[in-house]
């Protein structure tokens, strides 16, 4: 078998172990206290929130898009992870907070302290994150 695999492009589980290396760290948001904190963090540099249901199939693929759109450049970014399902209450009051009606999923940028970019669904994939460096 060996050779038909040198031949036909290899083994594909050594293919499918090699990972790209992730340049997002995700920081969960898991109390109201810390949108105080995002907004003040953003005075300096731009607060990404990505709002996810576990339970939703478009959610689950566009967060695989979103997080795959992280290169190199990007490591600095702030990203803030809200489980809608467990975390109702706090997106409700970055709704309030940002001006932004709930969505999801859903990326909200923050910059000194207000909302300056959201898209969601398949739109989250085209946001251009270079722009918020």
């Amino acid at each position: 078998m060996g050779i038909f695999n040198n031949m036909f492009g290899g083994n594909k589980d050594e293919k499918s172990k090699e990972k790209k290396k992730s340049y997002l760290n995700w920081i969960p948001l898991t109390s109201l206290e810390q949108l105080e904190e995002i907004k003040e963090q953003s005075k300096t540099n731009a607060v990404l929130i990505f709002k996810h249901s576990t339970r939703c199939g478009i959610s689950k693929m566009v967060i695989k898009q979103f997080e795959n759109l992280f290169e190199e450049e990007h490591q600095n970014l702030k990203v803030y992870y809200l489980d809608l399902l467990n975390y109702r209450d706090i997106s409700t009051e970055i709704g309030e907070m940002f001006q932004v009606m709930h969505q999801s999923p859903q990326l909200i940028v923050v910059q000194n302290g207000v909302s300056v970019h959201h898209a969601s669904h398949s739109d989250i994939t085209e946001t251009n994150l270079t722009r918020f460096v």
